[in-house]
């Protein structure tokens, strides 16, 4: 049976950020993930999740000005060295939570800049950002994320990231498999985890169209999850939906759909 990890950036967010720990563990989850940590001090977060029994399973590298509208700077000739210290700072986080993989946003295409020169960067600094998650024990992911959601995402299918991957050469990259994502962009999920599954080190999920919870679009979740464990992925799955009311009204899903 699929086990899932509560996404605290999308659930639960009529509570402030630190009071989302407890609805997640009361609502039944025994992980968490969330974009990033680097708002709070880390012993703040690590309290949270000692106190609710929680595990962390997942944040994300720094991504450059959020608020600016930045989605990852990975890709982004010129701001290496940056990505190199969001590589150290997202490190620390991760050793004093206890997560074991950080995910790499790429970031988004800028106008008239050469697709090869982005992608030998994009290469450049996950090649750097693996040798030094390994050295950590850490694992490093690479998400894509559909160009209608963001415009001009650089990493946005599946069979990309695997060669992109191939290239680094690095034992402990593997994709973060969005199931939201890959349904906007490519379809046949079914198929596309079962080819790469191993390569794929984290999943997903959201339905589609709304993003809101399984169940409420089009992704025949039921199949999804039995075909799930059939090819024998093991991992957590991330619950990366924004809920259609409250958070604890739309979680009969779980239920429903995984059985």
């Amino acid at each position: 049976m699929p086990r899932f990890a509560a996404n605290l950036t999308m659930m639960f967010t009529e509570h402030p950020f630190l009071d989302r720990f407890e609805r997640a563990a009361r609502a039944g989850f025994e992980a968490v993930e969330f974009l990033f940590p680097y708002a709070f001090e880390a012993g703040q977060i690590r309290q949270r999740l000692d106190d609710n029994g929680l595990q962390l399973v997942l944040h994300n590298l720094p991504a450059g000005d959020w608020e600016a509208g930045e989605r990852g700077i990975a890709c982004l000739p010129g701001r290496q060295e940056e990505f190199r210290a969001g590589v150290a700072r997202a490190i620390g986080y991760a050793q004093a939570l206890g997560v074991g993989q950080l995910n790499c946003l790429a970031g988004k295409a800028p106008a008239g800049v050469d697709a090869g020169l982005l992608r030998a960067t994009f290469v450049e600094n996950l090649a750097f950002a693996a040798q030094e998650l390994k050295g950590a024990g850490l694992r490093l992911l690479v998400e894509p994320i559909n160009t209608y959601d963001i415009p001009g995402f650089f990493l946005n299918r599946t069979a990309q990231a695997a060669d992109i991957l191939q290239e680094v050469g690095a034992d402990n990259a593997f994709i973060q498999y969005d199931i939201y994502h890959a349904q906007r962009m490519e379809g046949e999920l079914a198929a596309t985890m079962q080819r790469h599954l191993a390569r794929i080190g984290h999943i997903q999920l959201a339905d589609n169209p709304g993003r809101n919870e399984p169940g409420t679009g089009e992704i025949n979740y039921a199949f999804l999850f039995a075909h799930i464990d059939r090819i024998g992925y093991d991992g957590w799955i991330g619950c990366e939906y924004k809920p259609a009311a409250t958070t604890e009204a739309g979680l009969g899903w779980r239920q429903q759909l995984a059985r």
